[in-house]
Order: C-alpha cells, then sequence, then structure tokens
C-alpha cells in the first residue's frame, strides 16, 4: 500500500510541476496583432506625450497575469544617435527576460547592448499603467525591443509603502 501512495504522490508532484511550467511560460501568453503606427512609440522630450516611430515586422506577446509581461520586437530605419535628440532617454532600462519561444527577445543580449552603447534605451510610455513604464530599446543596426519595467514610484507603492511626495497618487486598492 505505501508504495501505492508514494507512486501516485510522486505522478500528483510531476504533474503539478508540467502543469504550473505550461501556464506559466505558455498558457498566459497571448500574441499581440499589429495594429499599426501607435505600436511603437516614443516620448518626445518636449512635450513629454509618445509619438509612433517608423517600424516594419512588429510582434509583441502579452499576459493578463502580469503587467511586466509584455514584450515586443521591432525594426526601424531610426538610429540612437538620431532619436536621442528628440526623445526622452530610459537610462535604468533592464530588459527582462521573455519565454524561450518568443526568441526574437534576448534580454541578455538586449542588456549587453546596452551597456556597451549598441543600444539606447528610451521612454515608450510613462505610467502605461500604475507604476509601470513602456521602455523601448534601439540598435545601431535598427532592431528594436519594447517591455514593461516597473517605475520608481512602483516599486515603492507595490511594495506597501506611501507614494513619494513627486509620484502620482496610486489608484484605489494599490
Amino acid at each position: 500500500m505505501g508504495k501505492i501512495l508514494a507512486v501516485f504522490l510522486a505522478l500528483a508532484g510531476l504533474t503539478a510541476g508540467v502543469a504550473m511550467y505550461y501556464l506559466q511560460v505558455y498558457h498566459f501568453y497571448e500574441e499581440v496583432p499589429a495594429t499599426g503606427p501607435g505600436d511603437v512609440q516614443l516620448t518626445a522630450q518636449a512635450s513629454q506625450t509618445p509619438e509612433p516611430l517608423p517600424h516594419d515586422d512588429f510582434k509583441a506577446i502579452d499576459a493578463d497575469s502580469s503587467p511586466i509581461r509584455y514584450r515586443a520586437c521591432f525594426t526601424t530605419d531610426a538610429r540612437p544617435s538620431d532619436l536621442r535628440e528628440t526623445y526622452a532617454p530610459y537610462p535604468e532600462a533592464e530588459p527582462l527576460n521573455a519565454p524561450f519561444w518568443f526568441d526574437c527577445f534576448d534580454a541578455e543580449a538586449i542588456g549587453a547592448a546596452l551597456e556597451d552603447e549598441r543600444a539606447q534605451a528610451f521612454l515608450g510610455q510613462r505610467d502605461i499603467e500604475y507604476g509601470i513604464d513602456r521602455i523601448v530599446a534601439v540598435t545601431e543596426d535598427g532592431r528594436g525591443y519594447v517591455w514593461h519595467q516597473i517605475n520608481r514610484c512602483g516599486e515603492v507603492v507595490f511594495d506597501g509603502q506611501p507614494a513619494p511626495e513627486d509620484c502620482p497618487e496610486p489608484p484605489e486598492g494599490y
């Protein structure tokens, strides 16, 4: 009887592990269809408003389970040196890992390109959701990447602290 119970528990654990892996890596993600010029935007330094960035080959994924699961890839004729003059930089950009099957987005390679200054990160949109910024990185060879990142205000509020004075008031429930 003990052997049967042990086998049952091992199979139940294995099944739960496989299900959890599948849910985290595949199930919650959905492809985001391209909708046009507004798919990739950069925030202008002068007006602090997002403006479309001309692009091609847009691919994106997202999940309702978390506001920081958004990832996108695209190509553009714009170069970081040209964009720096007009658009707001995002110096604290840290690309977040994407599921392995979304192979156009390699967070480690993007991070290395940002460190080596082969890419530049820009603010796409501040507070796309409270405490979450959309970041856009563009490389010298015209590849682009988009992800969501928790901003300074979000870090504080999501840890249960009151919003700093220079941050917007969080919505109810935060």
